[in-house]
């Protein structure tokens, strides 16, 4: 059974002690919800509640936080979002297999350094530690099992030559655990090893009109045979769904999506090698 932590309420409110799949519109960064669909709103999800669960506890403690979970269940979502409620987020954009010197330059970017990056590690280094050690900040890290040893390094340094610690958050996949927990710093420096899952069926007819007032006709019989095929309790896979419905609607100037409708939007986009 799910519970709301005092920490977790610090990032959602009271809203956070509400019934589940409560609705926080306005809480997200703008830009963030997938494909902007309009009418989309945030959910509190187990997910989302965990994470501003962990997110609370680890940036109390400045420390390391990993999030883990398939692709689509809304990792990214729910740590930005919490991170943003929390203030003072840093978001690390980084290109595949980057590189000590990528993280520099990312950091010096999303910091809102003046000027260039130095080109000397050490005097990039000396503005990073100082901006770092000014504000408390949460530095985020998507697909961070995509990043060398020797950038989880640096990222141990920054920690380390932060006076009190640094709040760290590292996104990935299930199958980059295994890269994550082989990083020795990690294990001592972790404040959680959180695991996302996806929405199971039961929890579909709850979430998904709730997620949009599209769904609100559709029968929850339908809307579990609609996860079952299309969206297996992703939440992305489900705002694909949405945004494909929205534009079905329009072409064909129905009022709200029947069966025939959404089989063939069903038809059409879940077709191998599409899904998100």
């Amino acid at each position: 059974m799910l519970t709301t932590a005092p920490c977790s309420r610090a990032v959602w409110g009271e809203t956070a002690a509400a019934e589940p799949f409560a609705v926080v519109d306005g809480v997200a960064p703008p830009g963030l919800h997938f494909l902007a669909v309009p009418g989309l709103r945030t959910l509190l999800t187990p997910g989302m509640l965990a994470v501003g669960e962990a997110l609370a506890d680890a940036c109390a403690q400045r420390r390391f936080v990993c999030v883990l979970g398939d692709a689509g269940i809304g990792k990214t979502f729910a740590v930005r979002t919490a991170a943003h409620r929390l203030g003072a987020a840093v978001l690390l954009d980084l290109r595949a297999q980057p590189a000590p010197a990528d993280l520099r330059a990312g950091l010096h970017g999303a910091l809102q350094l003046t000027g260039t990056p130095p080109a000397d590690p050490g005097a990039a280094d000396t503005l990073i530690r100082r901006a770092l050690a000014d504000t408390p900040r949460i530095v985020v890290v998507d697909d961070a099992d995509r990043m060398s040893g020797s950038c989880l390094e640096y990222l141990r340094f920054l920690h380390d030559g932060t006076p009190g610690g640094l709040c760290v958050v590292l996104i990935a996949g299930q199958r980059g655990e295994r890269h994550l927990r082989a990083q020795r710093m990690l294990a001592t420096r972790t404040a959680a090893w959180l695991h996302l899952g996806a929405l199971t069926r039961d929890q579909i007819p709850k979430a998904v009109p709730a997620l949009h007032p599209l769904w609100r006709t559709v029968a929850p019989g339908d809307l579990k045979a609609l996860d079952a095929r299309f969206a297996g309790g992703s939440l992305r896979r489900w705002v694909l769904l949405t945004h494909h419905t929205r534009r079905a609607l329009a072409a064909t100037g129905a009022a709200a999506p029947d069966a025939r409708l959404l089989k063939a939007v069903v038809d059409r986009i879940d077709t191998p090698g599409r899904r998100p």
